[in-house]
């Protein structure tokens, strides 16, 4: 089978490997649609495995079952996540599934940028969703960075009429923009450095607009109303977007880091002020079946029109083509590989 090997973002290319073999408790399925992530193009984490295939936002259609496989069979659509949680341990037992140590360590074979995957059991059990007939393979290949989203905003307690600000209007910005519209915020704000992001944030539910290079805190004040905002989301790894969080949290608001930096950056916070104001600053990593689950059942129901952010759908043979647009940020939002072409 046909697959993209990453060697590093400059360097994507078309080979050739054996189609996996399959255990009598796993799957064998065939990819139609592979989303290329942010994270895909984070060079200083990903050439450390390299030559790695990589894409993990997929949907796809059963090929093989294992005789052993009961709950799906061949010729059902599904999304797969890559990395599922054991459930059984202490973190998982207290909702922390995203630090358990196997979630950490799972993974399909070989990645979504190749014709086929082998679906591991562990994977079968608890990390495969039937598409509903309602939703797309392209769609399909949202539910893993919606159900990010998902449980990004409920770390961070979300509620309706809150002011929200989105730092970074990629396809993360764009989607947390798009779940808060969907359920109930006051006032959307979103800021990036480009005027092609910033128009697309604006078409999928920010209220209001702000060049990153500006005085965003000032600015934030100005579109609320003179408050800042309740829940601050980063989805940027700039350091200056994370500083910029810390001056446009109201009291008793949230700052959620849902990007992150390059290695050792580190970001100083007045302890002080927050500790006074009740100001929480938290992470968000990946996603937990539960929120795979939710994902899935919001695309059914149509309330988030997440094709409309597709501006590239591109062959396997034009991987590399897809790395350079997501890595340049330019005028592209989601890019698609669809490895049977």
């Amino acid at each position: 089978m046909r697959v993209a090997m990453y060697y590093r973002n400059s360097d994507v290319r078309l080979e050739q490997m054996p189609v996996p073999k399959i255990a009598p408790d796993e799957l064998l399925v065939k990819i139609i649609a592979s989303g290329i992530c942010g994270s895909d193009v984070l060079e200083w984490y990903r050439i450390k495995k390299a030559p790695i295939v990589l894409g993990h936002e997929i949907a796809g259609e059963i090929a093989e079952a294992g005789e052993r496989v009961t709950r799906f069979r061949p010729g059902q659509r599904v999304f797969v996540s890559h990395h599922v949680p054991c459930n059984t341990c202490w973190y998982c037992l207290n909702g922390n599934h995203t630090v358990c140590r196997t979630l950490h360590t799972t993974n399909f074979d070989p990645g979504g940028f190749a014709e086929f995957v082998r679906i591991p059991a562990i994977n079968v059990d608890r990390g495969t969703f039937v598409l509903p007939e309602t939703v797309s393979y392209e769609e399909g290949a949202f539910v893993e960075p919606l159900a990010c989203v998902i449980r990004g905003q409920r770390l961070a307690r979300f509620k309706p009429g809150q002011a929200v600000v989105v730092m970074g209007s990629g396809i993360s910005g764009l989607l947390h923009i798009m779940l808060a519209r969907a359920t109930g915020a006051g006032r959307i704000i979103a800021t990036d450095i480009s005027p092609y992001r910033l128009s697309k944030a604006g078409e999928f539910g920010a209220d209001a607009t702000i060049n990153a290079r500006d005085d965003v805190p000032a600015r934030v004040r100005e579109a609320n109303g003179g408050r800042p905002a309740d829940l601050v989301i980063v989805c940027t790894g700039a350091l200056t977007a994370f500083q910029q969080a810390l001056k446009s949290v109201d009291r008793a608001g949230t700052i959620l880091c849902f990007a992150t930096t390059d290695p050792g950056v580190e970001l100083p916070i007045p302890l002080n002020e927050f500790w006074r104001n009740g100001i929480t600053v938290l992470p968000s990593y990946a996603n937990s079946p539960y929120e795979a689950q939710v994902a899935n059942e919001l695309l059914a129901a149509r309330r988030l029109p997440v094709s409309n952010m597709i501006t590239h759908r591109l062959p396997l043979a034009e991987t590399q083509k897809g790395f350079q647009l997501v890595a340049g940020a330019g005028d592209s939002l989601k890019v698609i590989i669809e490895p049977q072409n």
